[in-house]
């Protein structure tokens, strides 16, 4: 019987190290991350918003286009894939609806967050959390879900309430987090190497997250080395692969104004993109299914200049 998504994503958990998860945005970018050998994958609420809508991660887009967006990923790739599940898009009962339909589509894993609606933007300004007993009742609402639907998937409780209160409110809320059965902990917006460590301290025996954005964030960008010593079990890199897909499809676009390709060695070759969205296995694959009429099809598509003469 093949491994359940979450159960990959335990086990995961449950084996030395830190592990390194970049952040996808569509069914493509998570094709490159399984490509580049990483065990599992983020989805990111930034860059999806961004690349479907064209609009910033403030609460715009949808429980719907997040889901439908997730569902294309989860397809597209074998590896686990853990979902931003925003706020939980409203109360207590709506997480649990939120978690049954992460279920069904099929995610490892799901970080749900205490902030308001509509939410803000992690390491942005404008960040409210709601109480602490709601915050904790929609951790308690995630689990009571997962439950109930049999289920396994793993719950990732994040707190954004370090920017938007005290970091010692940040810590209270994780403990809470933990007392309610949360998987995985995680606070957004750490500020420093100091609260890192503090942080990795509590409810020891629960894995901790550490979300690095990239290009400014809050949070100090430790190696991997420096985040199992600190006491980290995975870490997030939300922006990298829609950073660089912005700056290189500027860079093509300037090219293209100038009259130009862009340059040999920014982009692949048209074979290469082929391989990568999977035209070479889809080939091989069609064989298997290949009639007489398909043969003589092959037949009539061989170019003209490769016919023999009849002179």
């Amino acid at each position: 019987m093949a491994e359940s998504p979450a159960k990959a994503l335990r086990r995961i958990l449950d084996s030395p190290g830190v592990h390194l998860g970049p952040a996808c945005f569509d069914a493509l970018s998570a094709k490159l991350v399984e490509r580049a050998g990483f065990d599992y994958c983020f989805t990111s609420g930034f860059s999806i918003s961004a690349a479907r809508l064209g609009l910033p991660d403030v609460g715009l887009i949808s429980f719907g286009e997040m889901m439908d967006q997730g569902r294309q990923i989860i397809q597209a790739v074998s590896i686990p894939i853990i979902a931003d599940g925003d706020n939980g898009y409203g109360n207590a009962m709506n997480v649990k609806r939120t978690i049954r339909d992460a279920i069904r589509a099929g995610y490892a894993g799901i970080f749900l967050e205490d902030q308001v609606s509509p939410k803000a933007c992690g390491h942005t300004r404008g960040r409210k959390v709601v109480p602490r007993d709601e915050a904790v009742m929609r951790i308690k609402a995630a689990i009571d879900a997962r439950k109930e639907s049999g289920s396994d998937i793993v719950i990732i409780a994040r707190t954004d309430s370090r920017q938007a209160i005290s970091f010692d409110e940040s810590l209270w809320r994780s403990q809470a987090f933990a007392d309610v059965g949360a998987d995985v902990l995680l606070i957004d917006a750490l500020a420093s190497r100091e609260e890192m460590k503090a942080f990795c301290e509590i409810a020891p025996s629960v894995p901790k997250m550490a979300n690095l954005l990239e290009g400014g964030g809050k949070t100090p960008i430790l190696n991997p080395t420096e985040l199992e010593d600190v006491g980290f079990k995975i870490a997030a890199y939300p922006l990298s692969l829609m950073g660089v897909s912005i700056r290189a499809m500027q860079n093509a676009l300037t090219a293209i104004k100038g009259g130009r390709i862009p340059s040999h060695g920014s982009i692949p070759t048209f074979e290469e993109i082929k391989e990568i969205v999977g035209f070479n296995s889809y080939y091989e694959e069609e064989k298997r299914y290949a009639t007489n009429t398909d043969q003589v099809s092959l037949q009539n598509d061989v170019p003209s200049s490769w016919a023999r003469s009849d002179g």
